[in-house]
C-alpha cells in the first residue's frame, strides 16, 4: 500500500471521517456556489439537515448537463485566482465540461494516483511508460503526477507513433505500461510485427482504463504482453483517473472513500439500490476545493461491495464497469452493452480482440451486426470454416443475450485501431 493509514482504515473511523468531510463540503458549496444553494432551497434541504451518511440520499443529484449549463466556471467553489490547472472534456453537445484544480486538488489527485500505481505493482524502482494522451484530457497528466509522487522514472510519451512506443519500451526498460486497453492490444500487435517477443521487454504490469473492458480482454492483454493487467477508473469531472483502481486481488476496484462517497442507483427510478445491486454509480466528492460535486451521476453501470478484500484494504470496491447507461443499446427491447459482446467473443476464443457493433433499423425492426477480426491463418482457411465460426458466435449471442445478430468475420487489421478509446459501436438508427 502507498498510504496504509487511510487505505486500511477501520470502517467506523472511515465513515466518521467521511461524514465530517461531507458536512464541510455541503456547507462550503451552499455558501460559495449559487447553483447548489438554489438546488438545496428548491428541495427544502439545508446542510444542517444531514445528520448521518445515510441522509445523503435526500440531496439532489448533479449531472453532466449541470456542468454544461454552468459553463465555464459557475460551479467553481473557489475564486479563479486560486485555480492552478484547468482540464476539459469535449461533449457531443458541443459544450465541454470544464474542471478546475487548486494546488491542494492536484496534491490529492497525485496521492490517489500514487495509490493506484502502487496497487498495480509500481514503486520507486519502476519505469512507467505513459501512453495516455496529454493535454486537456486528464489521463496522461493524472498518471504522470502519481508516478512522480512514488519516485518512479516517468516516460511521458503520450499516444501515437506505436513503433516508436515499442522501441522506447524496449530501449528504456519500461516496467509499467499505462494506456487504454485497446491501445495495449495494438502495442502487443506492433511488438509482434517488429519481430520482438514480450519476454525481451522488461514490462511487468499495466494500468489500463478510460474505456470498459472485460476480464476476457484482461486475459488477452496479459498473454500477449506477458504482464499483470490492472483496471483503473476515473472521470475528469470527479478528479480524473484514480477514482478507483484494482489491487493484486483483481476482484473489484477500490474507491478511496476518504475522498469520495459512492452510491448505486436505479438509473430510471433514481432510487438507491442495496449493496451488491447493479446500477448507475453516483459519486460525491468530499475533499475537492474548486469543483466539489454532490451526488454526481456518472452514467457508468457497476455494483459495490464492502466485503473484506484479501489485499487488506477496507475501502468499498466497485465491479468492472460493464458500460454506460447512455451507451447501453436497446435492440428490439433487449439491453445490450458492448462489453457483453466482447466477453462472448473472447470466451469462444477463435477471433482476434478487435470487433465493432453496427446497429441499424430496417423498417420498424432494429438489426445488430457484429464485425470481428480473425487470424490470418483462419481467414485463409476454407470458407466453410469461417461460416461455421460465424454460426457459433451467432448462436452464443442468441443464447446469452436473447437477441439475433448478423455476424461477419473480417480480415486481420481491417477494423480501425485507436490510440485512445476504441469506437466499438456505430449506431446508424435515426433515433
Amino acid at each position: 500500500m502507498w498510504h496504509p493509514r487511510y487505505e486500511n482504515m477501520e470502517r467506523q473511523h472511515l465513515e466518521k471521517l467521511q461524514f465530517i468531510r461531507l458536512k464541510n463540503t455541503l456547507e462550503r458549496v451552499n455558501l460559495m456556489v449559487p447553483y447548489y444553494r438554489n438546488n438545496f432551497q428548491a428541495t427544502g434541504i439545508e446542510p444542517g439537515d444531514i445528520k448521518s451518511l445515510n441522509d445523503i440520499s435526500s440531496l439532489p443529484f448533479t449531472s453532466k448537463n449541470d456542468l454544461r449549463d454552468n459553463y465555464p466556471f459557475s460551479l467553481f467553489a473557489t475564486d479563479l485566482s486560486e485555480v492552478v490547472r484547468i482540464h476539459s472534456s469535449s461533449g457531443t453537445s458541443g459544450i465541454p465540461t470544464v474542471v478546475g484544480y487548486t494546488q491542494n486538488d492536484l496534491d490529492v489527485w497525485s496521492e490517489l494516483m500514487a495509490r493506484a500505481l502502487v496497487s498495480a505493482g509500481g514503486s520507486k524502482e519502476s519505469v512507467i511508460h505513459i501512453a495516455y494522451g496529454y493535454g486537456l484530457f486528464t489521463g496522461g497528466l493524472g498518471v504522470h503526477y502519481g508516478a512522480e509522487k512514488i519516485g518512479a522514472t516517468v516516460i511521458p510519451i503520450s499516444g501515437g507513433q506505436t513503433k516508436r512506443q515499442v522501441r522506447m519500451i524496449r530501449d528504456l526498460g519500461s516496467t509499467l505500461l499505462a494506456c487504454t486497453p485497446s491501445y495495449a492490444i495494438f502495442i502487443a500487435e506492433t511488438i509482434e510485427e517488429m519481430n520482438l517477443k514480450p519476454e525481451e521487454l522488461n514490462l511487468k504490469s499495466g494500468l489500463f482504463g478510460a474505456e470498459p473492458w472485460s476480464n476476457n480482454m484482461r486475459r488477452i492483454i496479459e498473454d500477449k504482453l506477458n504482464i499483470d493487467a490492472y483496471d483503473i477508473y476515473g472521470l475528469s469531472e470527479i478528479i480524473g483517473p484514480g477514482v478507483s483502481s484494482e489491487c493484486s486481488a483483481k476482484n473489484g476496484l477500490h474507491i478511496p472513500e476518504d475522498h469520495f462517497i459512492a452510491e448505486i442507483i436505479d438509473p430510471k427510478t433514481q432510487k438507491v439500490l442495496p449493496e451488491g445491486s447493479t446500477g448507475e454509480l453516483v459519486i460525491t466528492t468530499i475533499t475537492k476545493e474548486t469543483l466539489p460535486l454532490i451526488r454526481y451521476r456518472t452514467g457508468d453501470i457497476t455494483s459495490l461491495t464492502r466485503e473484506k478484500c484479501s489485499c487488506g484494504r477496507t475501502h468499498v470496491r466497485m465491479s468492472k464497469v460493464s458500460g454506460r447507461s447512455d451507451d447501453m443499446l436497446i435492440i428490439r427491447g433487449v439491453n445490450v452493452f458492448p462489453s457483453q459482446i466482447e466477453s462472448i467473443l473472447l470466451d469462444i476464443g477463435e477471433t482476434e480482440p478487435h470487433y465493432q457493433l453496427v446497429v441499424d433499423r430496417v423498417g420498424s425492426m432494429d438489426t445488430l451486426g457484429v464485425k470481428v477480426e480473425v487470424s490470418e491463418q483462419m481467414f485463409s482457411d476454407r470458407i466453410k470454416g469461417l461460416e461455421e465460426l460465424e454460426n457459433v458466435i451467432r448462436r452464443e449471442i442468441d443464447n446469452v443475450l436473447g437477441i439475433s445478430a448478423e455476424v461477419k468475420l473480417v480480415e486481420p487489421k481491417t477494423i480501425q485501431r485507436s490510440e485512445g478509446k476504441a469506437q466499438r459501436v456505430i449506431d446508424q438508427r435515426n433515433l
